[in-house]
């Protein structure tokens, strides 16, 4: 149910074809031939539309909604209103994100270089790869295939993999924060490193990622980064970390696998965070974080330690305004 006069629906599509791109699992009655013509929230959809539930802080939505169809898990099957149809999965978030992707196309690669675009003509070019207007792409820079350059984003002294999306304003490779303090005047360090891009990533509007100092500052594969977060120079993220608007990591930093990041989260340099650990927004890092902790607070500690402290805190300010 998008705006037309930005994105356009490719649909009519079947729920059997919706069940094969998403895995999904259709009431026992329901046609396969029946058409759904388009995407939408529950709040908004009507008969010809499909939606779904994940968050159960939307099962009075779920009640009340006009859907025709709806992605959901099993257990909820029995909220739905009378007459709806009903699509089962176990991941129902995700089964609406294919089920989108199949209605609209979110602007492909589709191979066109902007005139309104400077490459450097020492730059490397791959296949299909899309650089919208404003964008600069500096000498010596490799670009893989299938990617995206947004509007006013810039690269330098990287390289970078296949299926990566740069959203506008980007700049990457640009010099890091590197100087030697002297009350004479602070020393510049040369920045002599590169930013490595590996494939599968997306990396958010206005991000500003440093290359690196010596070492290079690497972004692993199928990680995803969000809008407004500054990467020092040398930082490394593995495979599939997630990092959330307006975080700030500081040099030398290494992430491992899976690691989640939540919003404003801020983290010293040189520091270590195992792999598949989880930072909870407006957290402060100052030291290295276990493999698999869940972590949160300033300075960051075991997420239900912080919980514990927070409450014991307010009993004690409420105490002594009473009195007690």
């Amino acid at each position: 149910m998008a705006d037309p006069r930005f994105f356009t629906c490719r649909g009519p599509l079947s729920i059997a074809r919706i069940c094969e791109l998403t895995g999904a699992t259709a009431a026992p009655l329901a046609d396969g031939n029946l058409l759904i013509e388009d995407v939408a929230p529950l709040a908004m959809a009507t008969s010809g539309h499909l939606s779904f539930l994940d968050n159960t802080k939307y099962l009075t939505d779920l009640g009340t909604s006009e859907a025709g169809f709806c992605l959901l898990r099993a257990e909820h099957t029995d909220k739905a209103p009378k007459g709806m149809i009903l699509l089962v999965s176990d991941n129902p978030y995700k089964a609406y994100a294919l089920a989108a992707q199949a209605f609209y196309d979110q602007g492909g690669t589709g191979g066109n270089i902007s005139p309104g675009a400077f490459v450097d003509s020492s730059a490397e070019v791959g296949n299909n790869v899309r650089i919208d207007a404003g964008a600069v792409v500096g000498p010596g820079v490799v670009i893989g295939s299938d990617c995206v350059i947004g509007a006013g984003a810039s690269v330098s002294h990287c390289l970078i993999g296949n299926n990566v999306r740069i959203y506008p304003g980007v700049r990457i490779g640009q010099d890091g924060f590197g100087f030697a303090p002297d009350p004479a005047g602070h020393v510049k360090v040369p920045q002599l490193g590169r930013v490595i891009v590996e494939d599968n990533v997306e990396i958010g509007a206005n991000t500003c990622i440093d290359r690196g100092a010596g070492p290079d500052t690497i972004i692993g594969a199928g990680t995803w980064i969000d809008n407004l977060v500054q990467i020092g120079h040398n930082v490394v993220l593995g495979k599939g970390c997630i990092i959330v608007a307006q975080v700030g990591i500081s040099g030398s930093t290494k992430l491992g696998d899976f690691v989640v990041v939540g919003g404003q989260v801020g983290i010293a340099g040189h520091v270590s965070i195992g792999t598949g650990a989880q930072i909870a927004a407006k957290s402060g890092i100052i030291g290295n974080i276990e493999a698999g902790a869940v972590v949160g607070g300033y300075p960051a500690q075991p997420l239900r330690d912080w919980h514990r402290q927070s409450v014991m805190l307010a009993r004690m300010v409420k105490d002594r305004k009473s009195g007690k």
